[in-house]
């Protein structure tokens, strides 16, 4: 018997079919909870070495900017789609590093994190780690609907930058952001291009659930339409389109027209241009678009598909940009670098940057790592730990993983190698971001802290868990332990006679009353 299926929607143009809309629906609904639950995944394109990434790009851009004597007015870096805001601290803190390495003088910069959920930009608003860049006037956020945004209000400084405005090029980040609004898309199949429609249907009513739901229990029938005549009213998009008649022969095409729309509005906000950065899921190379099969829905609380690179990059180059792309084939992600700016072969430290940590080792070589890493955990021994760890700019996600088997392995080992695990504890703490994740890194590094014998540092790491998670009957245990083994008998009371305040009905710190307080 078959199973009944409710009509979501009738048929639409791909690109304007309700399952975009329920994707900003479920975004609106969720808010950073999406990733601070782990729902939607984002760690292949948002850890510390991916900000590091970008943070190198962004700087050679300034570098060469700066070397053109462009060193006055201010540059636009405008995030789009920033989510739960932990890619921004990664990229401003590894660009406060890079900023210190140099003498030339580089033009000052101000990073915007923007979303179209009101719930992130309170989150952005309200968060400690950001408040010191805000202040610096390097950090600003703001409403940005990347489909139809005329004018972007900074909130922070209260400042509106309008279309033709700027006097220094923006750059603009795109990570995790084309695979998730409108794209469409075409059948081309002997010679003939198609444009597909698709009709949504659910296995439940739609009327009793939430676009989270939704999404889970939706599938889409496709329908298609022969083209006759030009598809777009924009002729570069019509020659772009018509290419891939002749590049291709049986496939699914998408042809991210809403993105380069976007690219449109982003570039006439300055007299000067833009510079791109993208990081995604997909494909620049043609023989990547061959033999592509009818596109399923991605489902990870919201949906995606992947990115036709591809076709951004011909985009640029109609307009007399210049692309950079991967040399080597990728497994995992793609990353692109868009210079729609005036002499775009002057931006010399730029290209070299993209050819260092993009070419030479990057984001997706450091993610076929990663993935060796955790399959072999078991086997490293802690050089290896502390080397995977630097690799990754010491990113807090990838140090958790490893963490266990850093335990062990540090069970037996030397004076330096204890001194460069305190150095390297220290460093991932700087590095971390808090986006409200069950998981207590704070309290992990404090016990790691204590192991070592670094009691001062472990009772800071300490107080951070309680800033965050509150306090525990283990915190006041673990301090007390700490004020014990630094000879601080003062503290050491004080702490134990307000964990029992704390906590009347524990039983754990008898063990405490029992110390010899006045052993060496």
């Amino acid at each position: 018997m078959d199973e009944e299926r409710f009509e979501v929607e009738s048929i639409k143009p791909f690109s304007e079919s309700l399952i975009w809309q329920l994707n900003r629906d479920y975004y609106q609904d969720v808010g950073p909870a999406a990733w601070s639950e782990n729902v939607v995944p984002h760690h292949l394109t948002c850890n510390s070495l991916v900000g590091k990434t970008y943070a190198e790009l962004i700087f050679a851009f300034l570098k060469d900017l700066g070397a053109k004597g462009n060193t006055t007015e201010t540059v636009y870096i405008l995030e789009l789609g920033a989510g739960h805001g932990r890619l921004a601290f990664h990229i401003l803190k590894h660009l406060e590093k890079l900023e210190t390495s140099i003498d030339t003088k580089i033009p000052p910069y101000c990073y915007v994190i923007s979303d179209i959920v009101e719930e992130n930009l309170i989150f952005f608003a309200d968060h400690v780690q950001f408040e010191s860049f805000f202040k610096r006037g390097i950090l600003d956020y703001a409403y940005y609907d990347a489909s139809q945004g005329d004018e972007i209000y900074l909130r922070y400084s209260q400042k509106t930058i309008s279309k033709n405005q700027l006097n220094q090029p923006i750059v603009a980040l795109a990570n995790y952001f084309f695979d998730s609004i409108p794209t469409d898309l075409f059948l081309i199949r002997e010679k003939i291009m198609s444009a597909c429609s698709v009709k949504v249907e659910s296995t439940e009513d739609p009327q009793k659930m939430s676009a989270e739901n939704l999404i889970k229990n939706i599938s889409l029938k496709y329908t298609y339409n022969a083209l006759d005549k030009p598809f777009y009213k924009d002729t570069v998009l019509n020659e772009i389109l018509d290419e891939y008649k002749g590049l291709l022969s049986d496939t699914y095409l998408f042809f991210p027209e809403k993105g380069m729309k976007c690219l449109t509005e982003l570039k006439a906000f300055s007299k000067k241009g833009l510079m791109l950065l993208s990081m995604d899921k997909g494909f620049h190379e043609i023989l990547h678009l061959e033999k592509r099969k009818k596109p399923e829905i991605i489902v990870h609380g919201s949906l995606s598909f992947w990115v036709n690179y591809h076709a951004i990059g011909a985009f640029c180059e109609k307009q007399g940009g210049k692309v950079l792309f991967p040399k080597y084939s990728t497994f995992h992600l793609d990353v692109g670098c868009f210079l729609f700016v005036p002499e775009d072969e002057t931006y010399t430290q730029t290209e070299a940057a993209y050819q260092h940590f993009i070419n030479d080792f990057g984001p997706d070589d450091f993610n076929t790592i990663k993935k060796m890493a955790y399959a072999n955990v078991s086997k490293l021994k802690f050089k290896d730990l502390i080397a995977l760890i630097r690799l990754s700019a010491y990113d807090s996600t990838f140090f958790i993983k490893l963490l266990p088997q850093l335990r062990r392995a540090s069970l037996a080992i030397s004076y330096d190698e204890r001194i460069r695990l305190e150095q390297t504890l220290h460093k991932i703490w700087s590095l971390y971001f808090n986006i409200n994740e069950p998981y207590d890194l704070a309290y992990e590094l404090g016990g790691v802290f204590y192991d070592l014998g670094f009691y001062a540092s472990a009772i800071i790491h300490f107080d951070y868990s309680v800033d965050s998670f509150g306090q525990k009957e283990d915190i006041y245990f673990n301090k007390a332990l700490c004020h014990y083994q630094l000879r601080q008998d003062n503290l050491f009371y004080e702490t134990l006679n307000e964990a029992k305040q704390t906590f009347p009905n524990s039983t754990i710190f008898e063990k405490l009353d029992s110390l010899d307080m006045t052993s060496a």
